[in-house]
């Protein structure tokens, strides 16, 4: 039977199968015949579609169906990084929109979804992100023109992402250093002095490192661009790499720089050191999975660093037994300061950028070395380029000096203005 009253309810709901579909819905009606006529509009409306058998009999597929479907066919070229995304932008669009035929989404439906997820919290880059993939799925199927005109997708911060400075430098490279992950220091360092991301560094292989000609080429990237460029090692590179190589001295060149590894798990990653730490079942033929749990650890370990003086840690008072104190400059504090937990580890990428640009490299060479294309230089310069107030006031004191040859022989500067008083006995 197509139409039921469930118990208690004076309202009619159609139940039926389409093209292998279940189709259940209220028809808000309690009247049986306009139930009926519900019913029938609700089925041609269903063989009607949007444009064309075939292309209809696609859009009668569920959401979560259809997501399910397009998924399978992905994943063979998926990044693992581009599967985790997927997964996390499913968890919140199946719920809400998941029981949904393609046909049936509106863009009403999409801005809705927009509005509550950011009233959920969710930047507007990860709601546009989720909304992207919603659209792929949709635009397979047949079903995204339709509504396309009407979406609209969400403005993203522009001024993610920070610098970091060579004070905050030391920390972190300090800490990175304390893990129990022997790995953890040299992939951070590598990543900072090549402005490489993540991804690119941790599938990194020794047949792509020439420590003789001081260079290395990465492998795939996230763009065409970044996907086998060759960046030559400064000197630190250089020495981290040389030292890197050194444990491994039976490496082959087929093997991955950053290995699969396991280390002890005794003590804790905030407060336990690599000193102490067992290496064990190192799988050269696999790149390290994740570095999260050693990173975080040591982003909170620099909270126990003194602001003040710069160099003190900062200790538990024995009394009271609350807030903290630095040894050497008895600074004290009633919670450890936030220092670099927030920082991300693309915000090595950023380091590095902003301080090519500072010291002037032509934005070119800066593409280059980063895997940007010639088409959007301007706007990654503009977007990963992070200066101080000092740097902005020297640029624009330039302004003047460049164009003022007193100034730029060393003489005192004239006032370009004319003297108030002289110019009234003038008139």
């Amino acid at each position: 039977m197509s139409l039921y009253r469930p118990t208690g309810s004076r309202v009619w709901v159609m139940d039926f199968w389409f093209h292998g579909q279940r189709i259940r819905e209220t028809t808000e009606m309690t009247s049986i015949t306009r139930a009926r006529e519900v019913e029938s509009k609700r089925r041609q409306a269903l063989k009607d579609g949007s444009a064309g058998i075939r292309k209809q009999q696609h859009q009668t597929r569920l959401l979560s169906v259809a997501a399910a479907e397009w998924q399978e066919t992905k994943k063979l070229v998926w990044s693992p990084k581009m599967c985790e995304i997927a997964k996390n932008s499913f968890n919140h669009l199946l719920p809400v929109l998941g029981k949904k035929l393609l046909v049936d989404i509106e863009a009403r439906d999409v801005a809705r979804y927009q509005k509550a997820r950011l009233a959920e919290g969710a930047s507007g880059r990860s709601v546009n992100i989720e909304v992207g993939i919603l659209r792929q799925i949709m635009r397979k199927y047949g079903a995204w023109a339709r509504i396309q005109p009407d979406v609209a997708m969400l403005p993203e911060r522009q001024d993610c992402g920070r610098a970091l400075t060579g004070a905050e430098e030391r920390i972190l490279l300090f800490e990175c250093g304390q893990s129990r992950s022997r790995l953890l220091l040299p992939f951070v360092v590598l990543a900072l002095e090549t402005g490489s991301r993540f991804n690119t560094v941790r599938t990194l292989q020794w047949l792509n490192i020439n420590l003789t000609n001081r260079c290395l080429k990465f492998g795939k990237d996230k763009t065409p661009s970044g996907t086998g460029r060759t960046i030559p090692l400064n000197p630190r590179a250089l020495e981290t790499l040389k030292f890197w190589a050194q444990q491994f001295p039976n490496r082959l060149p087929e093997h991955y720089v950053f290995p699969l590894e396991k280390c002890s798990r005794s003590g804790t990653e905030e407060s336990f050191g690599f000193s102490g730490a067992v290496i064990y079942e190192t799988d050269p033929s696999k790149p390290i999975g994740d570095i999260k749990e050693a990173w975080e650890g040591a982003k909170k370990r620099t909270r126990r660093h003194c602001p003040q003086c710069g160099d003190g840690t900062l200790t538990s008072k024995p009394k009271p037994a609350t807030g903290y104190v630095c040894n050497p400059c008895h600074w004290e504090t009633a919670e450890l300061p936030a220092a670099l937990v927030s920082v991300r580890f693309h915000d090595l990428r950023h380091s590095a950028v902003s301080r090519m640009i500072a010291a002037r490299v032509p934005l070119p060479i800066i593409a280059k070395i980063v895997g940007w294309s010639a088409g959007t230089m301007a706007k990654m310069a503009a977007r990963y380029g992070h200066f101080g107030i000092e740097e902005l006031r020297s640029a624009v004191e330039s302004i003047s000096t460049r164009g003022n040859p007193e100034i730029e022989a060393g003489s005192p500067q004239k006032s370009p203005q004319p003297d108030v008083a002289e110019t009234a006995r003038a008139n």
